[in-house]
């Protein structure tokens, strides 16, 4: 292995660990900590280190002088091979773009809320309880969206549908009824995304 491989290899495990404490603690560590943190004895060592991480975009230094995430940060590795769901694949390692998973998820930030669904009206299109949505707040949607609307005060999470020239909520589970409201409802958003944790 070349330096320039080695110096990357130590860079990059180096990256994960601060990216675990940051996981932990929404903070960066100073440099002395970081040095016991990182198992690294020498403060030149931690300097050089910084120094390249801030190089290559993943750390930036706030105005008051503190570490700080860097645009390349919450990068995550988007591997360039597929899973199957069915018969196995081949497994490729190499290769592959980096991605956040905000970039992934979230087109338009100032829009953009996280809403956690209680219930399982939606778990036939893959949205079940405890899942996370990613909603773009708008009061319009198309038939066919996935929507968070507003009845009675109170969130629901549905598709939006049209029947006899009226709005109707259709929940993807066939033991909940559509919902053909009587009262004026509003769209609080249209569904963009979700994501669960295991």
């Amino acid at each position: 292995m070349t330096d320039f491989n080695q110096t990357q290899a130590f860079d990059l495990d180096k990256l994960g660990q601060l990216r675990d404490y940051f996981a932990s603690y929404h903070s960066l560590p100073s440099y002395s900590y970081m040095q016991q943190l990182l198992n690294v004895r020498s403060k030149d060592t931690i300097s050089k280190l910084i120094a390249r991480l801030k190089l290559m975009g993943f750390l930036d230094v706030a105005p008051d002088k503190k570490l700080s995430p860097g645009r390349r940060f919450f990068e995550r590795p988007l591997s360039n091979s597929t899973v199957q769901a069915g018969a196995f694949s081949a497994t490729h390692h190499e290769g592959g773009d980096y991605i956040t998973i905000d970039e992934h998820l979230v087109k338009k930030p100032s829009i953009t809320e996280l809403i956690p669904v209680r219930g399982d009206s939606m778990k036939d299109l893959g949205i079940m309880d405890g899942d996370t949505v990613v909603v773009e707040k708008r009061p319009t949607a198309n038939i066919g969206d996935i929507v968070v609307a507003i009845i009675d005060d109170k969130f629901t999470i549905k598709t939006l549908g049209k029947e006899n020239n009226q709005f109707v909520l259709i929940p993807a589970n066939k033991e909940f009824e559509t919902i053909r409201p009587k009262e004026q409802f509003y769209i609080y958003g249209v569904v963009a995304g979700q994501f669960r944790s295991y």
